[in-house]
């Protein structure tokens, strides 16, 4: 019964070998593309999300102001 129990272990042993090394090539393929999209992404000259909000936040006070501005206008042409 030994030299079968040790060809089951060789294989286990052999197949959680062969799951590392799926895994590990794995890891490997995932940090390439992520690397891959940062450099495109980069390349791209896109905005972070905090650029995004800002700029955002900029033009709703000027689309506030210039409401402000028509108003005025609107109260002394009306005079």
């Amino acid at each position: 019964m030994t030299p079968r129990n040790k060809m089951f272990d060789d294989l286990s042993q052999l197949m959680t070998n062969a799951m590392g090394v799926a895994q590990g090539a794995r890891d490997e393929a995932e940090n390439a593309m992520k690397s891959w999209m940062d450099r495109w992404l980069v390349d791209r000259d896109f905005v972070t999300r905090e650029e995004f909000d800002a700029v955002r936040m900029m033009a709703q006070k000027a689309r506030e102001e210039n409401a402000e501005l028509k108003a005025r206008l609107d109260a002394f042409e009306n005079k």
